[in-house]
């Protein structure tokens, strides 16, 4: 392969590499635009088995964008790695309140992680309404129970928590309740995650409501 292949080159042929290898998949065009760029940004092609959506969460996602909700990560390498200038596009203010040092003094004053105070912190600003968890089980088991004891109902939870802790299992939780009060997701099963993989579904996403 030619080392001086444009970067728009190198991503088609990525693509169509790994759309040669995944072959036939359940994914309509629109979820496979997501699956397809998580396989890209990790190399791993369980994704194309293990991603779970909710019933038309593409078009939910995409309007969600386009309207300029908030978007809130849980890691400033989740929110590092969404494109600014697609964000910028739609007018769409995207923070991370991990490292603010009044989230950080609270979580220790109750003795939480910071992860989970963070989004109980974003969930008070009804701008916000695209919620991004990349890394913390944690920040993803306070969405939850936000949803079923205060009634905040995301535009679109995007839930890839990974590691060996709570990861897995904070997902199926995710995918219980959110089927439960109609709320758009997408997640995975399993350990498997990341920032970055979070951050590749919301890009994806981006894309799509740039048309």
């Amino acid at each position: 392969m030619s080392v001086h292949l444009r970067p728009e080159e190198i991503e088609a042929e990525s693509f169509r590499m790994i759309d040669a290898e995944v072959g036939p998949h359940p994914w309509g065009p629109a979820e496979w635009q997501v699956v397809r760029r998580a396989i890209h940004t990790s190399a791993d092609f369980e994704y194309a088995r293990t991603m779970v959506m909710s019933p038309e969460v593409i078009g939910k996602g995409v309007a969600a964008l386009r309207r300029g909700r908030g978007l809130v990560t849980d890691t400033t390498m989740a929110l590092s790695g969404i494109s600014r200038p697609r964000l910028d596009l739609f007018g769409i203010a995207a923070a991370c309140f991990v490292a603010d040092p009044l989230v950080a003094k609270t979580a220790q004053k109750l003795g939480v992680t910071r992860s989970l105070l963070a989004m109980r912190t974003a969930a008070t600003k009804p701008e916000n309404g695209i919620f991004v968890i990349g890394n913390a089980p944690t920040a993803l088991f306070e969405l939850i129970r936000l949803i079923r004891e205060e009634g905040l109902r995301p535009d679109l939870i995007v839930g890839l928590p990974v590691g060996f802790v709570g990861a897995a299992e904070s997902k199926e939780e995710l995918v219980r309740v959110a089927e439960e009060f109609s709320v758009p997701f997408i997640t995975n099963r399993g350990r498997k995650g990341g920032s970055n993989v979070a951050a590749a579904v919301v890009n994806a996403l981006l894309i799509m409501a740039a048309g």
